[in-house]
């Protein structure tokens, strides 16, 4: 293998692509270990071709919707089923038994949770209601509603956060702990309750 060492590689007088590699070429190096290749202020870099090694993806994902009504026991922490799974990019979500998301790769996650709480009498009788993530089965996070002066149709929760997952033993859960007087509320179905999150590009 020949060496080649100069200063400035350019182009010829009348052209102004500089073309590295042709027909026999498979891989280019630019550098070695410990270099720094510097993209002058200005310069443009177009990619028509795959990116590997740098940048990032959004993924692990997952969003998943409950199937049916769930009955939430009195003042019980009751976690939510979110049976309907929409998107799990890297199978990390559980949507039939533990109804947990425990992500294959390490890092920083946007979580989000929503749901709404009904009942077939009216709001009446409930007193509050909190929507919580567990990690590992710990609280972490969690929204409240007070619902002392509000007689309306639903109490409606919502959880966001970034997270911190391990990318082998963490998981994450939603929970749903409610009080009523009288009765019990009732997470609703499909577009009024979503759980999910996404991995953020660090």
């Amino acid at each position: 293998m020949s060496k080649l060492e100069t200063n400035t590689i350019d182009t010829v007088s009348g052209t102004s692509t500089l073309q590295v590699g042709s027909t026999n070429t498979t891989t280019i190096t630019l550098g070695a270990s410990g270099d720094t290749i510097n993209i002058p202020s200005g310069a443009t870099i177009t990619n028509n071709g795959t990116q590997t090694g740098f940048g990032g993806v959004n993924t692990p994902a997952f969003f998943a919707t409950t199937s049916a009504q769930q009955t939430i026991t009195n003042s019980t922490d009751t976690k939510i089923q979110f049976a309907n799974e929409v998107v799990d990019t890297d199978n990390c979500y559980d949507p039939s038994t533990n109804y947990r998301f425990t992500p294959t790769t390490s890092g920083k996650y946007f979580c989000y949770l929503v749901t709404s709480l009904e009942t077939s009498g009216g709001l009446s009788s409930a007193n509050f209601a909190l929507l919580r993530f567990k990690k590992n089965g710990s609280l972490i996070y969690q929204s409240y509603h007070d619902n002392s002066n509000n007689n309306g149709f639903a109490i409606n929760l919502s959880v966001n956060a970034i997270i911190d997952l391990n990318g082998s033993s963490d998981y994450l859960e939603a929970f749903v702990y409610a009080n009523a007087s009288s009765g019990n509320l009732k997470v609703q179905s499909g577009q009024y309750s979503l759980f999910g999150a996404y991995k953020i590009i660090e």
